[in-house]
């Protein structure tokens, strides 16, 4: 494990997540207690899961495609130009 200082890492960001990127465990520490440990985001770490975005729900049924918005919002539109 590579263990770096908030300054080196800011000065050479690209070459560290690179290297992270290939495996490589970075430790970055700031001042005498704080250290972070750099890692890859995956798909697993999303804030909120896929599954959850992609179930239909109550929300899912009360939405409207993008036409039917234009179509809507098209009235009062004209409206607002005629006043």
């Amino acid at each position: 494990m590579l263990i770096i200082s908030s300054r080196e890492f800011r000065d050479n960001q690209a070459s560290y997540l690179d290297r992270v990127d290939n495996g490589e465990e970075i430790l970055l520490q700031r001042g005498k207690n704080k250290s972070y440990k750099i890692v890859p985001i995956t798909e697993v770490d999303t804030v909120i899961n896929k599954e959850y975005i992609l179930k239909a729900d109550k929300d899912l049924d009360r939405g409207i495609s993008g036409e039917e918005l234009v179509n809507r919002l098209k009235p009062r539109i004209e409206k607002l130009f005629d006043e």
